[in-house]
């Protein structure tokens, strides 16, 4: 029995394999797309959504439901995702002689070795120099340092409207939302924002600053943000629905 024992202590201790759980995907047009679940506490029912930029379908559901349940809701709406990936514009490259959307308009990328490395508006084009390989790289920064201004012009003018002060403001990338505002004070809006029409961006602002009155979205929130704002909400909110696709573009 000692002697039984001692090999025990001598033998190795092996890890116990645990197998990798096999990647969720859902058959659409012909194509495996990637199935992401997601478990939410506050869930009521099973919603699908794609990713924006079409790499993947998001089931979210209750926490006492089944993986087994979101494959079947998804593959069971696999029509409604392929008419969502057809949404999708094909893929762009940020190159010399190409075009970017700022502000609701299409500018002609023109670049020439002598010119700055910092983008210039020029009418209708912006002209920028340095390495053609970073191009990419320094038109997003330029971007977001144009939705940067003009948000926090678009912010300074919603807060005097409703008489709050001026929170600070952030960029996000944000996948899902084009603005947000936190209960500390933050207001934050995607960068992409500079890309839609001034119409459409000024609107998400408006939304947030409304929120900085009325944190929900009651009648006294929407009466609030019908007063603060000039344009026309829903169609503005169309336009997002029906165009915030492509404002993921080159830029992901």
């Amino acid at each position: 029995m000692i002697a039984w024992l001692a090999r025990m202590k001598r033998a190795p201790v092996r890890p116990v394999s645990r197998a990798m759980p096999e990647p969720i995907s859902v058959l659409v047009d012909g194509r495996t797309l990637p199935l992401v679940v997601r478990r939410l506490r506050h869930a009521r029912r099973i919603t699908l959504r794609l990713a924006p930029d079409g790499r993947e379908a998001r089931v979210s559901l209750p926490t006492w439901g089944r993986t087994s349940d979101a494959v079947a809701f998804a593959a069971q709406r696999s029509d409604w995702l392929a008419e969502q990936l057809a949404r999708i514009p094909p893929p762009q490259t940020v190159e010399p002689g190409g075009t970017i959307a700022y502000r609701g308009e299409t500018l002609r990328i023109d670049w020439l070795p002598s010119a700055p490395r910092q983008p210039v508006l020029d009418d209708g084009t912006l002209v920028m120099g340095g390495p053609a390989e970073t191009m990419a790289r320094r038109l997003r920064r330029w971007l977001e340092s144009e939705a940067m201004r003009l948000g926090a012009r678009d912010l300074a003018e919603y807060c005097a409207r409703a008489g709050v002060a001026v929170p600070r403001l952030a960029l996000s990338a944000a996948q899902r939302r084009w603005g947000s505002c936190s209960a500390g004070g933050v207001i934050r809006i995607n960068w992409r924002l500079i890309m839609a029409p001034d119409a459409v961006r000024r609107s998400v602002m408006a939304h947030e600053v409304a929120h900085m009155t009325h944190f929900d979205h009651s009648t006294a929130f929407h009466a609030h943000l019908a007063a603060i704002y000039e344009g026309d909400i829903a169609a503005a909110n169309q336009w997002l629905k029906r165009e915030g696709r492509t404002l993921y573009g080159p830029f992901g």
